[in-house]
């Protein structure tokens, strides 16, 4: 359920905070008559992305035995890599709200309603299809129901969205994406292996060596799990979050911290270039 609110918080918070800035500078600029048309672009988006998530879930539930260990495997690499170049993307932006001001002045000075309804549209779409690819493999992952996270990570994205550009509360966003990205690349670290596993079970990829290490030995006397197994109090939480394997093969291992060590050295040289 963490899994699934800290990524509806992180999709939802950008929904949230492009439509804020596009009201923003409506109303600064004195063309609120604009503003429905801005309403109706999140509406469309809303629904196209429940439309890709009932596709998305019957495409699913047509696989069987190989075929949907091969589909798991893909829709969790997807996912990661989705991640990935999405925590990127607003690691570069050290100006968002300018660029964004600028592109909705382009589009309404170039064809008015339709360019802004299409920006607004694109971008929740984006999010939408995003996200339900995100939720999709996380599911595979924790074998969990994650609606009610998913839920009160959109509202609080809402909630924190309207604080920022209605109230007069000052947040440090980049701080915050900071601390979110760390949380997602472990999140997509755990995705990468898991889809390595899922296509490494498909007989797609060679395990290499079976089993690195166990933390799942059998059960306590009183019927509960240590605390490292995936089902024990610890362990169960940071498969759920950061994709724990209790017992990998050396082939999951490897890309797990392949992934991580390929992150870390993106991250510094995107630091260093943004003299950060």
């Amino acid at each position: 359920m963490l899994a699934s609110f800290i990524i509806t918080f992180r999709e939802m918070l950008e929904v949230a905070l492009v439509v804020g800035i596009i009201l923003s500078y409506l109303s600064r600029t004195k063309q609120t008559q604009y503003n429905n048309v801005v309403y109706l672009g999140v509406v469309s988006g809303i629904v196209a992305s429940i439309i890709g998530a009932i596709l998305f879930n019957n495409l699913s539930e047509g696989f069987e035995g190989t075929a949907e260990q091969i589909f798991e495997g893909v829709t969790m690499l997807t996912g990661a890599l989705l991640l990935t170049t999405m925590i990127f993307w607003m690691m570069k932006q050290r100006h968002v709200a300018v660029h964004l001001e600028q592109k909705i002045a382009e589009k309404i000075s170039e064809v008015r309603k339709y360019g802004l309804f299409s920006l607004v549209f694109v971008a929740v779409l984006r999010e939408g299809i995003e996200t339900v690819i995100f939720l999709s493999a996380a599911s595979f992952v924790s074998q969990e129901n994650n609606i009610i996270g998913a839920l009160a990570g959109i509202v609080g994205a809402i909630i924190l969205g309207y604080a920022i550009f209605v109230s007069a509360r000052k947040i440090n966003i980049r701080k915050f994406f900071n601390i979110t990205s760390i949380l997602l690349i472990l999140f997509a670290a755990g995705l990468t292996a898991h889809g390595v596993h899922e296509l490494q079970e498909a007989g797609l990829l060679p395990a290499i060596t079976e089993e690195v290490w166990n933390t799942n030995p059998a059960q306590n006397h009183d019927g509960s799990y240590p605390l490292l197994h995936e089902k024990g109090h610890i362990g169960s939480v940071l498969k759920e979050l950061f994709g724990y394997n209790g017992n990998p093969s050396l082939i999951e291992a490897i890309s797990y911290f392949a992934y991580l060590t390929i992150i870390i050295l993106l991250w510094a040289k995107i630091e260093r270039s943004h003299g950060a």
